[in-house]
């Protein structure tokens, strides 16, 4: 049965990874009523890891864009490209430094069923206020992401910080923060993708190594977790290309009303829990 749990994760890590909803808020809603029958520690550890599975199709998809040493670059190719790298580990300088320092301290107080409902509503909320009140009355100026300044994808990664917290959004944080700095929806969404390398690259090494530190893994838990990455990296090659052709036609408004939404019905449940207990 945790293999049929695993791909049905896999799922859920692959759709919600790149849309604005939370991915870890959602795995944490799904095992509250698919639960893995493994230890704790591998249940944390297999959350964050089912990541590289995601990350995986970015590098497949962008390949060309984010490979400064291909053949068929030219010279000024090859430059923006190592340009759009520099970017990247700018903007991921502050999640990393933030996430070093307080992973465990978040885990602990953060990662439970109510505040990821609590932080679904807050961020549905921002999004519809930026999308109606903020884009309507400021100019995205930005709509190349060679053009994205070091300065603006500094803040961008900034915003990333907020995603720390679950329920938040990694691509949601990044995306707000993107509008709020003129950066157009289509590059505000590229650039999230490209953040999601290191950020979830680096993520997946600290919990692998926390994990080993303390215990050992088996051949079951082994063929779960990479059953489980490898449904992720195939829906996630569908969810990317999707959203990319979403975001040229609408704005983020129906996301933030799906966020209220399921935050919500989660609330009423977690409610209806409480007083069943």
């Amino acid at each position: 049965m945790d293999f049929i749990r695993a791909i049905i994760l896999g799922i859920i890590e692959g759709i919600t990874e790149w849309l604005p909803i939370s991915s870890t808020g959602h795995l944490i809603i799904a095992e509250e009523f698919i639960k893995l029958n493994q230890s704790a520690t591998f249940k944390e550890m297999f959350d964050v890891v089912i990541q590289l599975g995601a990350i995986l199709s970015v590098l497949v998809l962008y390949f060309h864009k984010l490979n400064p040493f291909s053949k068929t670059k030219t010279a000024r190719e090859i430059q923006l490209t190592w340009r759009l790298w520099a970017k990247v580990i700018v903007a991921c300088v502050p999640a990393a430094v933030i996430g070093l320092l307080f992973d465990n301290w978040l885990n602990a107080h953060f990662y439970n069923f109510v505040f990821v409902a609590i932080m679904l509503i807050v961020y549905g909320f921002a999004f519809i206020v930026i999308e109606r009140r903020w884009v309507p009355e400021h100019q995205l100026t930005i709509t190349n992401i060679d053009r994205l300044p070091y300065r603006t994808a500094f803040f961008i990664g900034a915003f990333q910080v907020l995603s720390l917290l679950p329920g938040t959004s990694r691509s949601g944080a990044t995306i707000i923060g993107g509008l709020l700095l003129g950066v157009s929806r289509e590059v505000a969404a590229e650039f999230t993708f490209f953040l999601g390398i290191p950020i979830m690259f680096g993520a997946s090494l600290l919990k692998i190594v926390k994990f080993f530190m303390h215990n050992s893994i088996t051949l079951t838990q082994l063929g779960i977790l990479l059953l489980a990455c490898l449904v992720a990296f195939s829906v996630s090659m569908v969810a990317i290309q999707w959203l990319v052709g979403y975001v040229k036609k609408h704005d983020f408004t129906f996301f933030g009303k799906y966020r209220i939404v399921l935050g919500s019905l989660l609330l009423v449940y977690a409610l209806f829990k409480a007083i069943l207990h």
